[in-house]
């Protein structure tokens, strides 16, 4: 059976006017809304993990992983590194966590390099930034596009918490199927860290993730943007 997937519509025809002025605000005023006990607990479960299991080993962050697909297969990509996949969805994570939780023999299809957490973006990326984390590399894989005009504030690189996203350095990656929103995620990373990175159209080899596979069997153009905000990269920058 052939997919059919729908592109996201929207009256909105190239970046945002009002991006600019949110990110200055977001930047102004830092994020404080107090982290629920729920996410205090899973992101120590999933440090106290990471630790035991693959101490030496740089950290990649899976955001919004869904069904942790993604997560399995970047774990396989960077065999070298620590994946974790975080998703607030119990539902969507059950499987992947009952596979955790099973220590002493995990199954096959649950690589010790990658760990899960059933948490909530927000509170996560902040408590990795309390915390003086810094990542590898993290990904932002085929996020609701919210592609409404009013609905600005609902995308990652419109939400308060994107500086603090920011902060966790490393190389940040974008995958959407929706060509204004990985423009409108260049336009936010340039802004607030001064890295240069462009929306290219591009084919994948094995699809990441189940949205991918599903776009790209219904003929959608997809689309990316990879920023290195590495802090010594950063830094390379500002002394040129």
């Amino acid at each position: 059976m052939q997919a059919k997937s729908r592109v996201p519509e929207s009256a909105q025809e190239g970046i945002h006017r009002h991006l600019a002025a949110l990110l200055e605000r977001h930047r102004r005023a830092p994020f404080r809304k107090p982290c629920a006990d729920y996410n205090r607990a899973a992101f120590a479960e999933s440090m106290e993990r990471w630790r035991r299991v693959a101490p030496d080993a740089p950290l990649i962050l899976d955001a919004c992983c869904g069904n942790g697909e993604s997560s399995l297969a970047l774990a396989a990509l960077f065999p070298g590194h620590y994946v974790i996949g975080v998703d607030r969805s119990e539902f969507r994570l059950r499987r992947r966590l009952a596979a955790q939780a099973a220590r002493s023999a995990p199954p096959p299809d649950c690589p010790p390099n990658v760990g899960f957490a059933r948490a909530d973006l927000i509170d996560y990326a902040r408590l990795l930034r309390d915390e003086g984390i810094r990542l590898a590399r993290h990904y932002l894989l085929y996020p609701n596009p919210w592609p409404k005009i009013g609905h600005l504030s609902r995308r990652w690189h419109g939400h308060p918490v994107f500086p603090a996203l920011l902060e966790l350095g490393g190389v940040l990656e974008c995958r959407g199927n929706w060509r204004i929103y990985v423009e409108e995620f260049c336009f936010a990373v340039h802004m607030l860290t001064g890295c240069e990175t462009r929306c290219e159209s591009f084919v994948p080899s094995a699809p990441l993730t189940p949205f991918e596979r599903k776009y790209q069997a219904s003929g959608h153009t997809l689309y990316r943007a990879v920023a290195d905000i590495s802090e010594d990269r950063r830094q390379r920058t500002e002394d040129r």
